[in-house]
């Protein structure tokens, strides 16, 4: 049976949550304050890049017509029996959530509203939020002089970018936090089609939905913080990581996934819920050491690249020439928020180096960040950023980069270095083109650092 949903903030969580709703045969609004995002998804055009998103929203608009866009919270309020909170909470200056336009929407829909509402909240908040808003609803409802009845639902996303779609149309879990059975009964008939034998169903209280968001995060983050620590280790002791992931990984305890080294993981997600988790705890009284680590790796790792570029040049970059292919925080979207690529390229803009940048999605991103830096030029093709360039950096694992030509890439460097921020290569293979590979705790010591000789042999 079709349901009346709305949906506040068009933003990547908004958006997919709108589109795959509507794909469930729900009539959704999407509310969002900025009118030309809004005219934008009217036309059928997302304001962000996300696998088969696009086509899903076209779908509903042009054919189905279980989707339409709005800048009134009024309409909102009036449409959905379902309103969903799905608004950013980027950090703030301390480190916690910036939950402004959370409480903002919450407010007008205790303003306007005059019949039974579900608040749904799916953005990622401070624990104890959903309380919070159920308390400023009440005190609205009561300036008022309104009785209408209301209930709050936390319901943490669980979308990766990339994957959004899928992953909403393939949960492997749904997460719902109540206070009463009647709202978790709304909720679960929501999302039945998803699960037609209720086996991902999870319900708990609000504050436990809540957290379980920050934990399941901050998990992930630390995996990642953790396999980047240990890289370390193996270049200092000529392992390669590579392998120790696969021995690692293989058991079952452990498994592969997010045990991946690399240059550092970015996104509007993992950075900034360690930081609000480690902010929670620490104005609780607890120092959450374990978080703080997660934080401190991760910020060094994402200086690795550089590092490593500098020492090839005795530390030197001045004047040289950087290729470098991937600027998202991640492949399969256009997101730069906290990327490792931003870290590398202002350090070699600080040291005086030149950026040919490539990346398949996020390129008109970057033009507007590094719109009046000097030395940095965006390339159309990955390739075009070889040209006058001395060495490559590898920054996102896009899989058009997985397989480049080898022979090329020798030909057109001035050295010829690799610089790989996700080991996507196998060692051997570069050896046999005679490239030297730099990537991340394989066992190299940059022993192949440049010389006198060599330059000499690059340049004539």
């Amino acid at each position: 049976m079709e349901k009346t949903i709305t949906i506040y903030g068009a933003g990547y969580v908004g958006l997919v949550t709108s589109v795959c709703f509507a794909e469930l045969g729900n009539h959704v609004l999407l509310v969002d304050i900025n009118a030309q995002k809004i005219a934008e998804l009217q036309q059928g055009i997302s304001p962000i890049y996300e696998p088969d998103l696009e086509e899903y929203l076209q779908r509903h608009i042009n054919t189905t017509g279980r989707i339409a866009f709005s800048t009134d919270l009024k309409a909102g309020v009036d449409h959905g029996l379902f309103q969903f909170i799905a608004v950013g909470t980027p950090s703030a200056e301390d480190g916690s959530a910036d939950l402004q336009s959370v409480f903002a929407v919450a407010t007008g829909i205790a303003e306007c509203a005059t019949e039974y509402r579900i608040i749904v909240n799916k953005s990622t908040v401070t624990i104890g939020t959903a309380q919070k808003i159920k308390r400023l609803m009440l005190e609205k409802l009561q300036q008022r002089g309104a009785h209408t009845d209301f209930d709050v639902v936390s319901n943490p996303e669980f979308l990766r970018q990339g994957a959004a779609i899928y992953d909403f149309m393939q949960p492997d879990r749904i997460i719902i936090g109540a206070d009463n059975d009647r709202a978790a009964k709304l909720l679960h008939e929501l999302y039945q089609p998803l699960d037609d034998n209720s086996q991902r169903f999870i319900f708990m209280d609000n504050n436990s939905a809540e957290l379980t968001k920050y934990v399941a995060n901050a998990y992930l983050a630390a995996r990642i913080s953790f396999i980047n620590e240990m890289s370390h280790l193996a270049e200092r002791f000529g392992a390669d990581i590579d392998m120790i992931r696969r021995g690692v990984g293989s058991d079952h305890r452990i498994g592969h996934q997010f045990l991946y080294a690399g240059c550092g993981f970015g996104g509007s997600c993992f950075p900034k819920d360690v930081r609000a988790l480690k902010k929670m705890s620490e104005e609780l009284g607890y120092s959450p050491a374990i978080l703080k680590a997660v934080e401190s790796v991760n910020n060094q790792q994402k200086r690795v690249l550089f590092n490593k570029i500098s020492t090839y040049f005795q530390g030197n970059v001045a004047g040289k020439t950087i290729a470098i292919w991937g600027l998202a925080f991640k492949p399969n979207t256009d997101d730069m928020r906290e990327a490792s690529s931003l870290v590398l390229i202002d350090a070699l803009l600080a040291a005086g180096a030149k950026v040919q940048a490539y990346d398949p999605a996020a390129s008109s991103l970057a033009q507007r960040i590094y719109a009046q830096a000097q030395g940095f030029n965006l390339c159309t093709k990955a390739n075009d950023t070889l040209a006058g360039a001395d060495v490559l950096a590898v920054v996102t694992e896009w899989d058009e980069f997985r397989h480049p030509d080898f022979d090329l890439i020798k030909r057109k460097l001035r050295y010829p270095a690799v610089f790989d921020g996700r080991n996507l290569y196998a060692t051997q293979v570069l050896a046999e083109h005679g490239l030297s590979y730099f990537a991340i705790g394989r066992g190299e010591k940059l022993s192949h650092s440049l010389s006198a000789s060599l330059v000499e042999e690059s340049i004539f």
